[in-house]
């Protein structure tokens, strides 16, 4: 989403390169170009100066250190202003009450729904046991929609699609919980399109009939600054807790995203992308100023990464490799570990200097297809012994999985290039950091 503003505020840095200090003239033309890629991103003009009024100011009669240059003081500089304006802290969801209510309010197309599936996803992890509750009494297809990814992410789903009274139904949900000890209800509501009267009172009465914990606003952040307005508007009206951001994978300006805190004064709590129940993150404002200005995020990739590891597999995984007996059908488990952390280019985006360097690379997820595709066409013995692989096995593998013979060998090339790194690294006594070298990303 921030590639093209990380790309010109990378630019306005520029301007400091090879200045000894900070002065009125040199910052004056940073702090312009700053502004402008601000704007650019569709950040309000009035936030956007604010924000580089900040900068010129603290970044006037700072002493530049030896060690670092002008450049890298204002980098420093536009990361805090940055984080200031997203929030500063992170802010956690409010779980309070016997059962816990988070209502789910926003426009129509905005995500909602789908978010609220992650949003189970994500609760049921912690160990919570969390409902579902349909109460989009309008979309045809939301009840259904809502079930579907009730049962994807094992959560149970409230419905009652005859009912056309949404109040009836999260009360009656409420009472359901409370008989079978869900400690969190999700309540899903109907998105509209637009802000109209009707569809307010019905959130209205919603809220205060249900008194949630939590009350978040669905923003799609593809929608720039139209996302702030009306973010403003349902918050004049509803005196929401706090903002969703979704479609954080779209190609867009991101705009909404760094200038909603500022408007609406109230925080964001979630950011997500794409369709995958477990492509959901809180939001850090510091973590999020630094992928900004192309310094990684790496707290959040090993985060990812943890919420994915299995301790067990990974001790079984670990002593196999120290007897040098890892096989096609481990290989095969590692890649659904990494597939499940999320997007590709947003994991590499968040590794340090990658944003840029990947930026125009299509990084399509299902790039992992054919690997599978052919280890699948394997039977149990071949994955356990790929040293059985001959002319003709590998033939029939070829053609089963769809690809081609060469694909097969490059495939068995690489495997067998890294259970020898394996082999060389347990002779040294590094079975442990062996684990590195299940990265499937290098071609």
């Amino acid at each position: 989403m921030f590639d093209s503003l990380s790309l010109k505020l990378e630019k306005a840095f520029q301007t400091l390169k090879g200045q000894g200090r900070i002065t009125e003239i040199n910052i004056a033309t940073t702090v312009k170009e700053i502004r402008k890629a601000l704007i650019d991103a569709d950040v309000n003009y009035k936030v956007a100066k604010e924000v580089t009024d900040e900068i010129r100011e603290k970044a006037l009669g700072q002493n530049v250190l030896t060690s670092i240059s002008p450049g890298q003081l204002l980098t420093k500089i536009t990361s805090d202003e940055l984080t200031l304006l997203m929030g500063g802290e992170s802010e956690d969801l409010k779980i309070e009450g016997n059962p816990a209510i988070i209502l789910i309010a926003g426009l129509q197309g905005s995500g909602k729904t789908t978010f609220s599936g992650k949003l189970a996803n994500y609760l049921k992890r912690q160990g919570r046991q969390v409902l579902l509750t349909a109460c989009d009494i309008y979309r045809p297809a939301a009840i259904d929609q809502l079930k579907v990814l009730g049962e994807q992410v094992g959560v149970e789903v409230y419905a009652e699609p005859e009912n056309k009274d949404a109040v009836k139904i999260a009360k009656a949900a409420l009472e359901h919980a409370k008989k079978n000890n869900h400690r969190v209800v999700i309540v899903d509501t109907a998105g509209r399109l637009a802000v109209d009267e009707e569809m307010m009172n019905e959130i209205a009465k919603l809220k205060e009939a249900l008194k949630p914990a939590e009350t978040l606003f669905v923003v799609d952040s593809m929608t720039g600054q139209d996302a702030v307005n009306t973010a403003k508007a349902f918050n004049d009206r509803l005196n929401f807790n706090g903002v969703v951001l979704t479609k954080m994978d779209g190609d867009t300006r991101g705009g909404a995203a760094l200038s909603i805190r500022r408007v609406v004064e109230k925080p964001i709590k979630f950011i997500s992308s794409g369709e995958k129940m477990e492509a959901i993150d809180r939001f850090y404002p510091d973590r999020m100023a630094s992928r900004i200005l192309g310094m990684g995020d790496v707290v959040s990739l090993v985060e990812k990464a943890q919420q994915t590891f299995d301790e067990e597999e990974a001790r079984r995984l670990n002593a196999k490799m120290r007897k040098n007996q890892f096989d096609f059908n481990d290989f095969l488990s590692q890649l659904d570990q990494i597939k499940k952390m999320g997007n590709m280019k947003d994991l590499l985006g968040m590794i340090p200097g990658m944003g840029k360097a990947i930026k125009d690379v299509d990084i399509d997820d299902n790039s992992f297809k054919p690997i599978e595709a052919i280890i699948r066409s394997m039977t149990l013995d071949e994955r356990q012994n790929p040293d059985k692989l001959n002319s003709s096995r590998k033939n029939r593998i070829a053609k089963g999985s769809g690809t081609t013979i060469q694909q097969v060998n490059q495939l068995l090339k690489q495997f067998e290039d890294m259970r020898k790194m394996m082999k060389t690294m347990n002779k040294m006594g590094g079975g442990k950091r062996a684990l590195s070298a299940l990265n499937p990303f290098g071609r």
